[in-house]
């Protein structure tokens, strides 16, 4: 898989999660509103509550909508050997265990999975642990980070 393969993939799942939130936001809403949820003494705080929910899914569906402009505007850049891994980057790695992850170093939406054939690929950012380690390295790199408390290798197999 290309890089131009890999974009409109997360473009796709960017969208199908907006518009999913959306309607969670949408619904949220609803129930805050709702004439039943209007509060019938101090201690009824099922209509508060649904007024919380409303707001946090707004601010996701906000959030899903700046990674989507993030991504519509994202420039693929060729990898550079001198510059080492950056924004844009496909990066085939292994682990200790011999297990082999796809990652793509995006802008935005850490943690989003898209499938290339049978294999994820897994979008990570910069500011992520394992996206600050990779920038500037480049293929037959080795990587060591401590997550909660669990000492990680990886080696750069491949990038582009």
């Amino acid at each position: 898989m290309t890089k131009a393969d890999l974009l409109p993939l997360i473009l796709a799942r960017l969208e199908a999660n907006l518009a999913l939130a959306r309607h969670a936001a949408q619904t949220a809403h609803e129930a805050a509103t709702h004439e039943e949820n209007i509060a019938e003494n101090k201690y009824d705080t099922l209509g508060l509550e649904a007024a919380y929910l409303a707001a946090g899914q707004a601010r996701r569906v906000e959030e899903i909508r700046q990674a989507l402009s993030r991504y519509q505007n994202l420039q693929l850049r060729p990898f550079d050997a001198g510059r080492g891994i950056q924004l844009t980057a496909l990066v085939r790695l292994v682990d200790g265990q011999d297990e082999e992850l796809m990652l793509f170093l995006g802008p935005d939406a850490a943690g989003l999975k898209v499938q290339d054939g049978d294999r994820p690929v897994m979008v990570i950012t910069p500011h992520s642990p394992l996206g600050q380690r990779l920038l500037g390295r480049g293929e037959g790199d080795e990587i060591e980070l401590t997550l909660a408390g669990v000492r990680q290798r990886y080696e750069v197999l491949q990038v582009s």
